[in-house]
Order: C-alpha cells, then sequence, then structure tokens
C-alpha cells in the first residue's frame, strides 16, 4: 500500500471489535509485537469489551536492543538489515505467539510492527516506511507499507492495516486444506 496515511477511528474500532468477536467465537487467540505503533496496537484492540477473550498480552520493543532481548528477534539480522525490515516484522509476530503463550499453548495469532513514523528518516528509511508480520498456524508473512502523514497519521494508520490484516488471516483457508 502506498498512499496517505489515512484511518478511520470508527472504521478501525469496528474492524478491533470484529477481530475480537472472531477469534472469541472460534476459542483463538492474539498477540502483538510493536515497534513503530508503540503500544497502540493493544491499546485498541483492548478498548473491545471482552477483549479478554482472545487478547493475550503485548510487547512494546520500541529499542533496537529490545527487540532482541525482550522478543528474540535475530541479532544479526538486526544488525545486517536494521530494525526496520520485513523479517524483523515477520519474528516479532512469530516469536510473541509463544511468549505469549497461556497454560503452554501460544496465540493462534501473531502481529508485529516496524518502521518509519517520522518526522526524520531512520536507518535510510523515509517516514512512512513500515511493515507489519502477521503469523499463524498457517504460517508467517510480512506486509510492506509506504505512508504519507505525520507521525500520528502513520502510526494509526499502522494499526489499522495490521487489524485488517490479522482479520484477513483470520479469513484464509486452514493449513493443508483447498480453498
Amino acid at each position: 500500500m502506498t498512499g496517505p496515511a489515512t484511518s478511520d477511528p470508527e472504521t478501525t474500532a469496528t474492524e478491533a471489535e470484529a477481530l475480537i468477536e472472531r477469534l472469541t467465537a472460534s476459542g483463538r487467540t492474539v498477540a502483538c509485537a510493536e515497534s513503530l505503533t508503540g503500544g497502540l496496537l493493544a491499546a485498541t484492540l483492548v478498548d473491545v469489551p471482552g477483549a479478554s477473550n482472545a487478547f493475550l498480552g503485548g510487547i512494546v520493543a520500541y529499542a533496537t536492543e529490545l527487540k532482541r532481548a525482550l522478543v528474540d528477534v535475530d541479532a544479526h539480522l538486526l544488525e545486517q538489515r536494521g530494525p526496520v525490515d520485513p523479517e524483523v516484522a515477520e519474528q516479532l509476530a512469530d516469536h510473541v505467539r509463544a511468549l505469549c503463550a497461556v497454560g503452554g499453548r501460544p496465540a493462534d495469532l501473531g502481529i508485529g510492527t516496524t518502521g518509519v513514523a517520522g518526522p526524520d528518516p531512520q536507518d535510510g528509511h523515509p517516514p512512512g516506511t513500515v511493515f507489519i508480520g502477521i503469523a499463524s498456524a498457517r504460517g508467517i508473512r510480512s506486509v510492506a507499507l509506504r505512508l504519507a502523514g505525520d507521525r500520528q497519521e502513520v502510526r494509526r494508520a499502522t494499526v489499522a492495516r495490521a487489524i485488517a490484516e490479522g482479520l484477513a488471516e483470520l479469513d484464509a483457508p486452514a493449513p493443508g486444506t483447498a480453498e
């Protein structure tokens, strides 16, 4: 997605509600590891009444070192590519599933966010460069975004897209099934 960092707060809230409701109805759970969004994704999910039925928790690893120390993102990857990278987003999403396990059961859905909100570039990446990681039993993937707007607009648009990607993951066929 390239373009303005527009997100309607009402739409985001409605989609967050849909994500929590669908996870709850199917007995599944979600956890998130956030950098760029700094806890905004977790807060948006927790704003939904009944979120405790599906939202296990989250980790805000804003500093690069904490991505390694708290979420176990590969140190070599961080050293070679920096924190603004699709594979970093994927590892955030994948690793947070196990880190937020309850009763030995990992989260069914992991969401990771990393990028540059601005106003300044980071490690050669312009503001608005965003990667969202999605991890589930189906596998691990990332979504790259190029957003325009101020810090808050980029963060809000990232949360909106992360929730939309979480919903899309729930709609995807289970591993080993025909579409």
